[in-house]
């Protein structure tokens, strides 16, 4: 029964949206639900950080529901005794509400991406142009559907370290799939065919930030930010003491080492310093890139947001530190890392798009929802 209330839960969380698609005055009623369901999706990702940040991860200890039941609200009785039992442990009615929203939320995104499943293959079935192949939003589904697993995962094996990065991970993956299908929906004002020859270039800058951004989800979830102290220098040191095979032991339990030891404050250096150390890569990288990307007409705004996220990224980054990670600047940090990789995506397919014999998307269609 409390599945079916957690279902009509997301479904009217998503009519919000379905219904400014629909009312708002637009020539492609799909693609406008495709970019809002991308923002959205960043939000999701925000707020996912947002919990992972306020300890909120465990706030309902199992899942999809809260102690079997569709709200909060409903558990009150059970949450009030955990948090009785351990004040100081992960169970709280802030913590269940901020963790139940982010449920809610995710299944909303869900609502959203199967309305565009049935969207595209009915305009396939009945013939009409939507210029994006079904097979993209049914992909898309997949994609949530893995995501949705690992949420389980993150509840059911304890905030286990490499579960909880992969759902971050799968996350952003699932922010970049709908980002470029938004793009292919979206016709670009002028192609540049001299961009085709940086495809290469552009898809190496995407990769680093994948793994910046792999290595930040492993500081974040393995609550490594405050192992070092100071900025530029970590704990005094340019390479202080550290130990990188605790530290990087992929299947272990939060604050654990594989063989069930306490995890050391070694292990937790090596895991931030390694972060910090790679970020000077990333950022010399994509700044030469977005510089030189930013010459071309068709790819000079989303240049100009790669420069000026890696000044917010640097900026939030050395503050998390400097500042003792305080919560805003926590999820900013978090925050920027998508919208940097979002502007990446837009880059290589606008790229990809300069390519000789690549059809540009018609400005208008007849497909709406």
């Amino acid at each position: 029964m409390f599945l079916l209330q957690l279902g009509l839960i997301g479904i009217c969380i998503a009519l919000l949206p379905l219904s400014y698609v629909w009312v708002k005055a637009d020539d492609n009623k799909f693609r406008k639900l495709v970019w809002l369901t991308t923002f959205l999706t960043l939000d999701l990702i925000m707020f996912g950080g947002f919990t992972r940040l306020t300890d909120s991860g465990l706030g309902c200890p199992d899942w999809p529901g809260c102690y079997g039941t569709s709200s909060p609200f409903i558990a009150h009785a059970q949450i009030s005794a955990a948090y009785q039992a351990m004040p100081t442990g992960p169970v709280s009615m802030v913590k269940a509400w901020i963790e139940m929203l982010h449920r809610y939320f995710a299944m909303a995104i869900g609502v959203l991406i199967i309305a565009q499943v049935i969207i595209a293959w009915t305009a396939r079935i009945k013939k009409r142009p939507l210029h994006v192949s079904p097979w993209w939003p049914t992909g898309i589904l997949a994609l949530i559907l893995l995501q949705g697993a690992f949420g389980a995962w993150t509840v059911t094996l304890k905030l286990q370290p490499v579960i909880v990065t992969t759902h971050l991970l799968l996350g952003l993956a699932l922010l970049g799939v709908l980002g470029w299908l938004a793009a292919r929906m979206t016709p670009i004002p002028s192609l540049d065919s001299g961009a085709a020859r940086w495809m290469p270039a552009a898809a190496f800058g995407l990769l680093l930030l994948v793994a910046q951004i792999a290595l930040g989800g492993w500081v974040s979830t393995n609550y490594a930010v405050l192992a070092c102290t100071d900025f530029p220098l970590c704990n005094g040191q340019w390479v202080p003491p550290m130990n990188f095979e605790h530290g990087f032991h992929l299947w272990r339990a939060l604050g654990m080492t594989g063989d069930g030891d306490v995890i050391s404050q070694d292990a937790l250096v090596a895991i931030h310093w390694t972060h910090r150390t790679f970020a000077v890569v990333v950022v010399l990288y994509l700044l030469w890139l977005a510089l030189r990307l930013r010459r071309f007409e068709s790819l000079r705004k989303p240049a100009n947001g790669v420069l000026l996220m890696i000044v917010v990224q640097f900026l939030t980054g050395m503050s998390n530190v400097v500042l003792q990670w305080p919560l805003a600047v926590a999820v900013a940090h978090n925050g920027g890392a998508a919208i940097l990789l979002l502007l990446l995506v837009m880059l290589n397919f606008r790229i990809s798009s300069s390519r000789p014999g690549r059809a540009a998307v018609p400005a208008r269609d007849v497909v709406s929802a």
